[in-house]
Parts: structure tokens; C-alpha cells; sequence
């Protein structure tokens, strides 16, 4: 199916895989890099955009494709940040791929909107910061008391992270450990500008600005680094495929009317799964396995892709995979409402 054919995993580059398929299911991006004429641009939007096309070739004789061509300009413009032979994070890639694709398509690094990148992703955030203080009383014990001045800002953001509640450190009674699980909705009240959070002896609360952009990606933050170690967390997030209501996370706005729902559907769920090594000389050792799951709009099906291993997957089981990063589209108005909104919401 085009749209839908893998891609090479030449040594160790799924990260990307996950990513450049993702990002060629969102519709406005993958139509400019299809129609546009790329040819002055540099060889980092042409690479893209000649990939966008073999996915989506309709007269295509081979069912895989090979991103190898992309790797090679990513590797040298990233530095070799980025390679074929070293797996990278499926965050980190798509944070420098979004941003250099912007420049390379003659994006400002200080206007907003300044091309398709940004007018598909970017939105902007009010966070508003209260500093902590520590004080001694007449017993000589600690108080924390808030700063009186709340200091408020509006940034922009392409990406919005998620964070999960701890894992638990208890067993069940089989002596394995719980894997619990948290609605996507519960995780997503960082952004109410109700929940505060602690950082850096700061108390920061978020809250996402009208009008939202076209395309959401959330990065559900699943790894945290100690002096020590690494950590993952395990949790598995539930979520709906549709109708997703974001306007409870956003500040009430003169152009928006009061209590009306902000529709969004989910085009692509990136995966994460720990794996042990059976072979080789890290025979024993955990890795990371990325896969990609994606809507096939014209039948309403889900398909999941793992390099050259495409197969259809059951809508109801998306959730019980670890979902890493994930791109919602926002409905336009008029479509969906009424009763199918209405079963959306309950099959949700």
C-alpha cells in the first residue's frame, strides 16, 4: 500500500525509520515535500522530500524502501550525531530533524511561522514561574515559603512532553512486577495551568494558548537519568484513537468559544520496547526495539510497521504498547460532529 512500505533498517537506524514515517503521514508536511519544487534548496529538504515520494509511490515494483540516501545527509549535517550504525533516540532525531528541515527550507530561526515546518507544529505556551524559599523559623527549622512575584512568559513549543507518575517499586503476589496504567487525559493536566510542578526551585505551571497548532506531538517522557543509571518507566497510557478533547489544557480565548471542544485524532503512535540480545557479542544485553503505528485513513485500519515488517494491528490493542511519541491532528471544524463524534467518544 503506498504510504504504508517499509523501510531498510541498514544497522541501527529504526529510530529514524519510526520518525520519517511518522512524519509522512501528516498530510500538509507530506504534500509540500511531494508537490514543492525543492530543487534550490538544500540537499536535506531534497533527500526528504525524493523519500516522501518512494513512500508514497503508487506504481512502486519493490515493497521496501531504503533511507539510505537521507542517512548520509543527516550523519554529515548532524555532524554525525545521527548514523546508521549507532541507535539513536526517536525524540532527540525528530527535535534537530523538525528544526533543520525548518532552516532548510528558509525558516527564520526568530519569526515564527516562517514556513510549513512551524505553521504545521508549532504552538505556544504560557508558563508561569514562582520562586521557592527557604527561611528558618524561631525554632531554627526550615520553611519553604513561595516568592510573592509570579513571573509569567509565553514560549513556543513544537513538542509538548508528557511526564508519568513513578513506576511502583512493589511486587504482586506472583513475585513480578505491577505495570500500571495512566489515561493520556490524566497526563495531560500539566498543561491545565491548574497542577504545578517543582523544578530547579522554581514552582512552574503550565497552560497551552489559543489557537492550537494544526498537528500536536507529545513526547511521553519514559527514560530518566541519575548519577548512576538510566531508568524507564514502564507505564503503559491508555488513550482514544479519536476525539481526543484538548480544550480543557487551554486558556480560555476571545476567538474561541467558551466550553467548545477542540477535536483531535491520532495519525501516529511510535512505540518503545525493551528486548534482550540473543546473539552476537552483546549476547544477554537489553535494547531498544522502535516501531511505528499509523491510521490508514482510507479504510480506517491501523498498520504497524517495524523496518521491513508491515502488518495490521487491532485498534484496541495500540495502547498496550509503551507510546513513546505521538502526532495528533487536529479536526477541522464542522467535521465529525454530532453522532459520530458522540460514538467516537464512547468507543474512546
Amino acid at each position: 500500500m503506498p504510504g504504508f512500505v517499509g523501510l531498510n533498517n541498514i544497522k541501527q537506524n529504526d529510530y529514524l525509520n519510526v520518525v520519517v514515517h511518522a512524519l509522512a503521514h501528516v498530510a500538509p508536511l507530506r504534500n509540500y515535500f511531494m508537490l514543492e519544487n525543492l530543487s534550490q534548496r538544500p540537499e536535506l529538504a531534497q533527500r526528504f522530500s525524493i523519500l516522501a515520494r518512494k513512500l508514497w509511490n503508487p506504481h512502486a515494483f519493490k515493497s521496501h524502501v531504503s533511507p539510505h540516501e537521507l542517512l548520509q545527509e543527516i550523519s554529515l549535517r548532524s555532524s554525525k550525531r545521527f548514523t546508521l550504525t549507532n541507535q539513536s533516540d526517536p525524540v532527540d532525531f525528530l527535535s534537530w530533524f523538525l528544526n533543520n528541515l525548518h532552516l532548510s527550507l528558509g525558516g527564520s530561526k526568530t519569526k515564527p511561522g516562517t514556513s510549513i515546518v512551524q505553521k504545521v507544529f508549532q504552538g505556544r505556551l504560557k508558563v508561569e514561574s514562582q520562586a521557592i524559599t527557604a527561611r528558618a523559623d524561631a525554632s531554627d527549622r526550615l520553611r519553604f515559603e513561595e516568592a510573592a512575584e509570579i513571573k509569567t512568559d509565553i514560549v513556543r513549543f513544537m513538542m509538548l512532553t508528557l511526564d508519568l507518575p513513578p513506576k511502583p517499586i512493589f511486587k504482586d503476589e506472583q513475585d513480578k512486577n505491577i505495570i500500571p496504567q495512566v489515561p493520556l487525559t490524566t497526563i495531560l493536566t500539566k498543561y491545565d495551568g491548574l497542577h504545578s510542578q517543582e523544578l530547579l526551585g522554581h514552582r512552574k505551571r503550565y497552560r497551552l494558548l489559543f489557537p492550537l497548532p494544526p498537528f500536536l506531538t507529545f513526547h511521553i517522557k519514559r527514560f530518566s537519568q541519575n548519577k548512576f543509571v538510566s531508568e524507564r518507566n514502564p507505564t503503559i497510557v491508555t488513550f482514544p484513537t479519536r476525539s481526543l478533547d484538548m480544550s480543557p489544557y487551554v486558556e480560555p480565548s476571545p476567538g474561541q468559544a467558551s466550553g467548545e471542544p477542540i477535536w483531535y485524532d491520532l495519525v501516529a503512535n511510535i512505540t518503545h520496547e525493551s528486548v534482550t540480545t540473543t546473539s552476537g557479542k552483546k549476547e544477554g544485553e537489553m535494547r531498544s526495539v522502535y516501531k511505528v503505528q499509523l491510521c490508514n485513513k482510507a479504510s480506517g485500519e491501523w498498520v504497524q510497521i517495524q523496518d521491513l515488517f508491515v502488518e495490521e494491528v487491532a485498534r484496541e490493542l495500540l495502547f498496550t504498547s509503551e507510546s513513546y511519541l505521538q502526532i495528533w491532528e487536529r479536526r477541522r471544524e464542522g467535521k465529525g460532529k454530532g453522532k459520530r463524534a458522540q460514538e467516537d467518544v464512547r468507543m474512546g
